[in-house]
């Protein structure tokens, strides 16, 4: 029997199981590819990448809100202007922090919030820079430090947190798999102690597990995520800490395709601290010859950790509060950028929309100009 695809009725029933079906969609929360068709991947280890990727850039207190998506921390959205004024102040590449959780529905990524991300990720690459996503602090779900508010999850890595987990990278991975080797993934944040593991030996062995799950979910995620440059986690991203004879590097399944990332705000009584604390006086001043030593000192230690594993440090976050003399400001943010790149390694500035206005024109500090003018003139002198 034939069937006349003119008829009414069908036509109706058509369009009612199609409405169906993408209802479904929605409700499951399923992540439809970001890109259509897999792009072109080169082939890049990570060694030449990080040569490419150069000083970075995070778009802070943003995309990682957890009170209002994007402004709920007093930036406003992210424009193709901002992302093209970065990419002509000379960074080449841009994290993004994000929370996921937060505004996550019964555990899955709103569509929304996928291609909102994936709209500045497209922004970032177009304009030849590198883009790292991460899953951020996102209220403290994953090693959380409010116990009134994740009990299940204070001070370790809970069953619930590692569903979330898997589920979250899957979903992202996923959404992504078509995006070049210019967008990279990274871990997580900083939120790695697992104080409650149970010992320090046990705590450095669950970071090591998480990042093992991450790169895991991700290069089971298809597309081109089976090569992607990826970045682990070191041991609550500090220096010494990741340095440590506790800490071991997760495995891959592909060669040369991870970094470890560390964070660098030391002294923290100059790069954090305006006033003084009961345990520490402000120091407001920067660039003694004992300063100096100590930051060649934890730089030297972190590419003497690179070189015996094989891998690049991203130096995910450096940064020093505006309330400091420009002069300093100006002498640390250079050396930290100095010494990174002299050690093949990848700093990235943590900046909130206090030395780049998040509007147009969009103006930087004089303290930052100067900063990128001395990259830019000697991009490979060491801090010394």
């Amino acid at each position: 029997m034939s069937i006349n695809l003119t008829d009414t009725k069908l036509k109706e029933w058509v369009r009612l199981f199609a409405t169906y079906i993408a209802a479904l969609v929605v409700l499951l929360g399923a992540p439809a590819s970001h890109a259509r068709t897999t792009e072109s991947m080169a082939d890049l280890d990570v060694w030449h990448a990080a040569a490419l990727m150069g000083t970075g850039v995070n778009i802070g207190n943003t995309l990682e809100s957890t009170s209002q998506w994007e402004i709920g921390w007093g930036n406003p959205r992210i424009t193709k202007g901002y992302i093209e004024h970065l990419a002509a102040l000379g960074f080449r590449t841009v994290r993004l922090p994000v929370a996921w959780d937060t505004y996550a529905r019964d555990g899955r990524i709103q569509p929304d919030k996928l291609a909102r991300v994936g709209e500045i990720v497209d922004w970032i690459t177009a304009a030849g820079m590198f883009c790292i996503v991460n899953i951020h602090w996102d209220g403290g779900w994953i090693d959380s430090s409010s116990q009134a508010r994740f009990p299940n999850t204070y001070a370790t890595f809970s069953p619930e947190a590692e569903r979330k987990y898997r589920s979250y990278w899957s979903q992202i991975a996923t959404f992504f798999a078509g995006k070049n080797e210019r967008l990279l993934f990274e871990a997580l944040n900083e939120e790695t102690n697992f104080a409650n593991a149970g010992s320090l030996r046990e705590a450095y062995a669950t970071l090591r597990k998480v990042n093992q799950l991450f790169i895991d979910t991700v290069r089971h995620s298809g597309g081109n995520n089976a090569r992607r440059l990826l970045i682990v986690t070191g041991y609550s991203t500090d220096i010494a800490k990741t340095t440590s004879s506790e800490y071991a590097l997760p495995t891959d399944s592909v060669p040369h395709r991870l970094f470890i990332s560390v964070h660098y705000y030391t002294p923290w009584r100059f790069a954090g601290m305006n006033t003084d604390t009961g345990w520490a006086k402000a120091q407001f001043t920067w660039g003694s010859p004992g300063d100096v030593a100590e930051l060649n000192r934890l730089f030297d230690a972190m590419q003497g950790f690179c070189a015996r594993n094989d891998l690049p440090a991203f130096v995910g976050e450096f940064g020093v509060t505006p309330k400091k003399e420009t002069a300093s400001r100006v002498h640390w943010m250079s050396a930290v950028i100095h010494a990174a790149l002299s050690r093949k390694m990848v700093p990235v500035l943590w900046e909130t929309g206090g030395d780049i206005s998040r509007m147009p024109p969009y103006t930087t500090s004089s303290a930052l100009r100067q900063v990128l003018s001395g990259v830019s003139a000697a991009p490979e002198s060491a801090a010394r």
